[in-house]
């Protein structure tokens, strides 16, 4: 009888302790101590926000969403391509390839999740802890297999595009919750992988993800933190959900258990050691934050952007809001965005100017650059699985034989992609499980490549 009642006692401390952080704890706990954005870091994301909602649109010359600025300020002979839901055969989400010649930019952009389409579900779902590796960490499966087939449709148009604007615009991936993570595993893999899209430099290659899910670890979320950033609006509750999304949906029959074994782990499992675990999936890259409401305040208030490469406290509790799914939607975010970089941009014409537009420039450069460097090394120091010091450990390689690759870049990328999967009867293109490099360089391992490459040219 004593130890039922102790052991009463003791889930009754524990419940009422996970209770009580979760009914205090605000989205704007989460980057309560990051930095201010700056109006020029931030510029392109309501640009590229109305991008992704141009997908949504099947006739951007009569357009039915109304983004904040009242009209789409998008030029629709720009868009070079559209890709439907008919026309992806369940791979991936509709999306479409612009060109930005105001910008100079090439964008492919993503939508998000279509509630109503089963496949996009499939893509979601299709993944389990540990499943997959890429580049020395893990990755979502699903979400990679449909980077890897958009890819393998349009890096021939991507790496034409670019050579035919003289190698000089930048390639910008942008994509919205389901689309996001696509997005940014496609950026990894052009990285890792430039010599398929003509030999483009990292410096070139951007990723924007909206409403990011968690698609990869720790130590390549914080790696790729110069090319991915993450966009949160406030109490977005898909970049917070750690629990693996199969689970969830597979616990729908059975919800308070969920929520029991949730609260035993909020509670009891140390922070070290969810850390620690190499399978554990993450929001990817640099994080801006939109923060517009507070504790115990009502209404909105004038957002505010904040950004920092988190390692640890990486958004890793879901905050019982009633705004957690409508954050997550795109309108929103565009509005948001759009607000918050007026708000920039007067705070920054009223500031005094000390030194020249192009130093100031300079100075934030070097500053991203160090925070992204700082982020690395503490990665490191907190014995993050994989971690690395430097995120162009591969570069090498690349630098000796990119320029002779370019030469063959279809069929490399074919060998390659072919390395990742194998021809199923119906002829589908099946992701292999038993690929698991000894050091991976975009799709395959560094010692196959250079196989394969030798191979090549003795014939």
């Amino acid at each position: 009888m004593s130890v039922a009642c102790g052991l009463e006692c003791v889930f009754c401390v524990g419940f009422s302790r996970w209770a009580w952080k979760r009914c205090t704890h605000v989205g704007s706990d989460d980057s309560a101590t990051w930095t201010a954005a700056t109006a020029e870091e931030f510029e392109p994301i309501p640009r590229i926000c109305r991008v992704i909602l141009a997908v949504y649109e099947p006739d951007l010359k009569n357009p039915k969403i109304s983004p904040s600025l009242g009209s789409f300020d998008l030029n629709p002979d720009w868009v070079i391509k559209r890709v439907t839901y008919e026309q992806t055969q369940k791979r991936s989400p509709p999306y479409i390839i612009y060109i930005d010649h105001s910008h100079r930019e090439i964008v492919l952009a993503i939508r998000g999740l279509n509630l109503a389409k089963e496949s996009d579900y499939k893509i979601l779902l299709d993944n389990k802890l540990g499943q997959k590796m890429l580049g020395g960490g893990y990755v979502h499966r699903g979400l990679l297999k449909s980077a890897a087939w958009v890819l393998n449709q349009e890096s021939e148009t991507l790496r034409r595009v670019w050579e035919e604007n003289g190698k000089e615009y930048g390639l910008v991936f942008a994509g919205h919750s389901l689309g996001s993570g696509v997005a940014a595993l496609m950026a990894v893999l052009v990285v890792n992988t430039p010599a398929m899209i003509g030999g483009i430099p990292r410096s070139k290659i951007r990723c924007f993800s909206l409403a990011p899910a968690r698609c990869m670890s720790l130590n390549l979320a914080v790696k790729y933190a110069d090319v991915i950033f993450s966009v949160i609006l406030q109490d977005d509750f898909l970049p917070r959900t750690a629990t693996p999304l199969e689970d969830i949906f597979k616990s729908v029959f059975c919800l308070p258990c969920l929520l029991f074994l949730v609260c035993l782990r909020d509670t009891f499992i140390p922070e070290g050691r969810k850390l620690r675990d190499p399978r554990r999936l993450y929001a990817p890259g640099r994080i801006y934050h939109i923060v517009e409401r507070k504790f115990c305040r009502c209404g909105r208030f004038p957002p505010e952007v904040r950004t920092a490469i988190p390692v640890d406290g990486r958004f890793e509790h879901i905050v019982l809001s009633s705004n957690a799914t409508s954050d997550h939607a795109i309108l929103w975010i565009e509005r948001e965005a759009e607000k918050a970089l007026k708000i920039l941009r007067d705070q920054s014409s009223e500031t005094v100017v000390t030194m020249a537009p192009k130093e100031k420039r300079m100075e934030r450069l070097n500053t991203l650059e160090k925070e992204h460097k700082d982020a690395l090394e503490r990665a490191v120091s907190l014995n993050i699985p994989h971690a690395v010091s430097t995120a162009e450990d591969e570069e090498e390689f690349n630098n000796g034989e990119a320029s002779e690759e370019s030469k063959s870049k279809k069929k490399n990328w074919d060998e390659v992609v072919e390395k990742l999967f194998h021809r199923s009867n119906s002829g589908e293109l099946v992701l292999n499980d038993n690929v698991v490099p000894e050091r991976l360089y975009g799709f395959v391992s560094v010692s196959i490549i250079r196989l394969k490459w030798s191979e090549t040219r003795q014939t």
